[in-house]
């Protein structure tokens, strides 16, 4: 039995991880959202004082990454997300915590120690897999490889409007800032940096909302799977 699976990879802030539910939703297939494994990791390094000594502490790190306590709660509403017994659903998902997980991708030692983690999600009936080297290391394999990217301008302003959704203040000078240091950090590492893969379908969503772009998604991904 084939398991299919479909790769949505492109910077922060694309849309990437929204688009990549709602595919998962169409097909039926299992969901992994390796980002929130990177903040997770990144969250709990900073927690137990050890994200700005990871080089110093890497036998340490590498420990916490392979044995990350985390899990993974799904209602009709939302999936919680949890770290060590605590409820950090909306935690992880701030420009912080965002910094941390960049800092922890740039690290070869904890992106191997992580690798098994993501592959262990392919399952039947499929995957939809969203990240940023998800078709060019992670499943190299993939039937399908969606690279979704957008200006860094108009990322910054949906990212602004998903935090004060969450309650959150926001800048939208501060998140372009950052936005743009995270996507020249994940570009320039040296390990799995952030590129489209040579068989990647590309779309810019810069000025097309979730629906268009849904759609491309879905007939290109049935022309893929048979």
């Amino acid at each position: 039995m084939t398991i299919h699976i479909i790769t949505i990879d492109g910077p922060s802030g694309s849309g990437k991880g929204t688009l990549a539910a709602k595919i998962a939703a169409h097909y039926h297939f299992n969901l992994l959202d390796s980002g929130a494994l990177y903040r997770l990791l990144g969250l709990s390094l900073f927690q137990h004082g050890l994200l700005d000594r990871i080089d110093a502490n890497l036998d340490q790190c590498v420990e916490y990454a392979t044995h990350l306590d985390i899990e993974f709660k799904t209602t009709e509403a939302a999936t919680l997300i949890f770290l060590e017994g605590v409820d950090v659903t909306n935690t992880i998902r701030t420009e912080q915590v965002g910094e941390y997980a960049s800092k922890v991708a740039t690290v070869p030692a904890l992106r191997k120690a992580l690798f098994a983690r993501q592959r262990a999600f392919i399952q039947a009936p499929g995957l939809v897999a969203d990240g940023r080297d998800m078709a060019t290391s992670i499943f190299p394999e993939a039937q399908a490889k969606i690279y979704l990217t957008a200006s860094a301008e108009s990322r910054a302003e949906r990212r602004v409007k998903q935090l004060q959704g969450m309650g959150l203040d926001a800048k939208i000078s501060d998140i372009l800032s950052n936005i743009q240091a995270r996507d020249k950090r994940d570009m320039e590492r040296t390990v799995a940096p952030l590129k489209p893969a040579d068989d990647a379908y590309v779309i810019d969503s810069s000025t097309i909302g979730i629906n268009e772009v849904f759609q491309l998604m879905v007939d290109y991904i049935n022309s893929r799977i048979k």
